[in-house]
């Protein structure tokens, strides 16, 4: 059988099953999160223009577009929420995929489920069924054969894996929908870390809304008869199809997932939790700093790194930048980000006072480990930091009150304490069988 044929058969016995506590109390987590990130990311220009753009482009139709008072068709409202979901650089992500399943994932899940008769048991199972084919397809990615490593080359898997498993799809109608996501997902050779263009501070980011349209348009295509390459995962130089089924069905990649206590590149939180610990430990004010230098992986230093970034993009890929805002405005600044923090003469002089290296044990640990150390000299003192990698790590997990605290931070400036503490309860009420109040509250303007 081709491999697109056993994830096929592995995603519908997942409609039929509920997952295990600890990954039910994973998923939990990841819905709450996911959630802070598009809210709060919904204010942004980014999300408002594919709000417009989905219903001028996709018309009207009865899916949700979360916290706007707005619908659209189900594919223009994915491509909507997806967008918000992923606009800040604070939704979850996973070490192995290099990438980000839960911008994807999650809003196919919440924003398909009202459209169908589905209970809570199925949210749960189809998000874990899309994080675990999405993450799976995403380690097995060949660096020669696929160059690049942006969420959106495989994202659309995941959606499909999500969806699938949500309408409990026949899995010969899920094979043909695999097959074409495959090949029709985004290339995002342009873009990115390990992208060609330079340019990465720009709202296409890695793609993953159009990843995620992809994939639900590849089930309403596989549905209708309509046929992809079903070989496409297995062929050496593109994917290696035994860590695809490495454990599948007894393994769930949800539980790798790691979650952004900051809105910026990943890359970055090491060096910001290094950074933070030596400002706690010796009460750090920017004004005595000559200079920092970032001990991390050689990756990192691909980033755009700007030391004058004029968006907000720009910013939360500029390692430089991150630090200047920790040094000079605290943790809150970066949960969430916002445009206050542009144009200010202040942070570009502290940014051009951070210097960058590659640690070769460090780099030696990447992709697996993203560790960094720090040392900051004042007029007086140099200060060493010691060399671990971020907070929320599998290795160093964030508790559900780790992800409820993140979730009022981000979203302060967006909801009230009362629906703040509402959509924490509808969450929780998940587990306890109940969807729909979480529905309704998406439907309600922020």
């Amino acid at each position: 059988m081709y491999t697109t044929q056993l994830l096929a058969e592995y995603i519908h016995s997942m409609s039929a099953r509920l997952p295990a506590a600890d990954t039910r109390d994973t998923t939990l987590r990841c819905v709450l999160d996911l959630l802070g990130a598009a809210i709060a990311g919904s204010m942004l220009k980014s999300s408002r223009a594919a709000r417009d753009s989905a219903t001028v482009l996709f018309g009207k139709g009865g899916a949700t577009v979360w916290m706007a008072d707005q619908t659209a068709t189900p594919i223009g409202a994915l491509i909507a929420n997806a967008t918000a979901a992923s606009a800040l650089d604070v939704d979850d992500g996973h070490r192995a995929a290099r990438g980000h399943p839960g911008a994807c994932v999650i809003p196919t899940v919440l924003t398909l489920a009202p459209l169908v008769r589905v209970s809570a048991d199925d949210v749960l199972s189809a998000i874990v069924a899309g994080y675990d084919v999405g993450v799976r397809v995403a380690a097995a990615q060949n660096l020669e054969g696929i160059p690049t490593r942006q969420s959106g080359r495989w994202a659309a898997l995941a959606a499909v894996a999500a969806a699938a498993s949500l309408f409990k799809t026949e899995p010969s109608i899920t094979t043909r929908a695999l097959s074409i996501a495959g090949v029709l997902a985004p290339n995002q050779q342009a873009n990115g870390s390990s992208g060609y263009s330079r340019l990465t501070g720009n709202d296409v980011k890695e793609g993953i809304p159009w990843s995620a349209a992809t994939g639900l348009m590849a089930l309403d295509l596989a549905r209708n008869g309509y046929t992809g390459p079903e070989d496409l995962l297995d062929h050496p130089a593109y994917y290696d199809s035994e860590r695809i089924l490495q454990g599948l069905g007894k393994r769930f990649e949800i539980c790798g997932t790691y979650f952004k206590p900051y809105a910026c590149c990943r890359y970055i939180h090491a060096a910001l939790d290094r950074l933070f610990d030596l400002v706690k430990a010796h009460e750090l004010k920017a004004a005595e700093v000559v200079s920092v230098e970032v001990e991390t992986f050689g990756w990192a230093l691909k980033l755009g790194n700007a030391l004058e970034p004029s968006n907000l993009v720009e910013l939360q890929y500029s390692l430089p930048y991150c630090v200047a805002v920790a040094l000079s405005e605290g943790r809150d600044a970066l949960a969430p980000i916002n445009e206050s923090l542009l144009n200010r003469e202040e942070l570009r002089e502290l940014a051009r006072k951070v210097r960058l290296k590659v640690d070769p044990d460090i780099d030696a640990l990447f992709p697996g480990e993203t560790l960094a150390r720090v040392v900051v000299e004042t007029r007086e003192h140099r200060y060493v930091s010691g060399r671990d990698g971020p907070f929320g790590d599998p290795q160093r997990p964030m508790t559900w009150l780790d992800i409820e605290e993140k979730f009022l931070r981000v979203t302060r400036h967006v909801l009230s304490p009362s629906k703040q503490q509402a959509i924490i309860d509808d969450v929780l009420g998940i587990a306890g069988g109940d969807i729909e109040p979480l529905l309704r509250h998406l439907r309600s303007p922020a």
